[in-house]
């Protein structure tokens, strides 16, 4: 796994030639090609800075105590590498290794039906997935058990049965 920085304050994305790469690929070698969207996607990763506010009156009892943030929230510093942290655990766990000449595309070494030795591909935007596999479906359902995904933007890609 390529690790990012640990000042790092953003979430990386993926290069627009891997992008190009990748849909290339899929349409050579008839491999379907689904997207998708992380559900409310800095809220489902801890937050690694320490930070505490103060509630306001909206919060009712809890007003003017001490509260602690234990989940990355938009708008925070480091919010976005925290994400991105977040994302290649998950990934990681699923089996994927980040590739050195880009660390937001996600490789595992696959084998199909007749025996033929292929890769698929996770590419990271943030928190928009494009998923290369011969069956997109499963990879996004084990995807879906670490991260939520939108369930409207999770399918296969316009356009990705090109011929």
């Amino acid at each position: 796994m390529t690790k990012a920085p640990a000042t790092l304050t953003y979430a990386s994305v993926v290069s627009q030639e891997t992008v190009r790469i990748a849909l290339l690929t899929a349409v050579l070698n008839n491999i379907d090609i689904w997207a998708a969207d992380v559900l409310n996607a800095y809220i489902t990763a801890p937050c690694r800075e320490k930070i505490w506010t103060t509630p306001g009156r909206e919060f009712g009892d809890d007003c003017g105590r001490k509260a602690v943030i234990v989940q990355a929230l938009y708008g925070l510093k480091s919010s976005g590498a925290t994400f991105r942290a977040h994302l290649a655990r998950c990934l990681c766990k699923m089996g994927y290794c980040s590739c050195p000449a880009d660390p937001d595309l996600w490789v595992k070494e696959q084998t199909d039906q007749k025996g033929n030795h292929y890769y698929e591909y996770i590419l990271c935007y943030v928190d928009d997935l494009l998923v290369v596999h011969q069956n997109p479906k499963c990879v996004m359902d084990k995807i879906d058990s670490c991260l939520p995904l939108k369930p409207d933007s999770v399918g296969p890609l316009d356009g990705a049965k090109l011929k």
